[in-house]
């Protein structure tokens, strides 16, 4: 364990100050991705079948067991509603359209992180070529030592930005698939419980 975390720190060491934020965006860009996942599994698991959230929307009965997608629009629009068939299509599309807000954040911010970790790596191949070139400058090339610095300084900012980059792109498209996913069974939903409410409040009304 002590053998890993020297040879960590030491590979970090050797980076130079660009691993600062690449180790920066690492970690945010994996706590927004393991955050945005568990809000998906969350949204997807034991959540209610559009027939079902139309039962429930019909009998005025918000579902308090289940934190799914359908099933947490249901208990925000039986929570606003009005009574007036209008306003309360109204209300049902703020809902929907709040929880179409909540599928796309921070999915964004995790796509840009994702593209800002192979610049830094470059930037840091950047200055650990200017190093390479100042030692060359100043010694020729018979410093191998001062030579090999500046190498390593431009490869291993270069391994690093790649290696952050490649999975946080690759998860960034599967929460995109995931989200696209949840809108589509939100609106769905939707659709169904407009038609569900439209006609239902017109007959009252008559």
């Amino acid at each position: 364990m002590n053998d890993l975390w020297w040879q960590t720190t030491d590979y970090l060491r050797h980076g130079g100050f660009v691993m600062v934020p690449l180790v920066a965006v690492s970690v945010v860009m994996w706590t927004l991705i393991i955050d945005r996942l568990r809000a998906f599994a969350a949204w997807r698991s034991g959540d209610l079948d559009t027939e079902h959230a139309v039962v429930m929307l019909a009998d005025g009965n918000a579902p308090t067991d289940s934190s799914g997608l359908r099933a947490t629009l249901v208990r925000d629009f039986l929570a606003e509603r009005s009574g007036d068939a209008e306003l309360d299509r109204d209300i049902l599309g703020q809902c929907a359209l709040h929880l179409r807000r909540q599928l796309d954040e921070r999915l964004a911010v995790i796509g840009v992180l994702a593209a800002i970790a192979p610049l830094l790596g470059l930037l840091g191949t950047v200055l650990g070529m200017i190093e390479t070139f100042d030692v060359i400058a100043v010694f020729g090339t018979g410093n191998s030592r001062a030579l090999a610095s500046g190498i390593g300084v431009a490869l291993i900012t270069t391994q690093t930005g790649l290696l952050v980059a490649i999975p946080g792109l690759l998860m960034s498209n599967r929460l995109g698939r995931l989200a696209q996913q949840l809108r589509m069974r939100l609106d769905e939903t939707r659709a169904a419980l407009e038609r569900r409410l439209g006609p239902g409040q017109e007959r009252e009304t008559v």
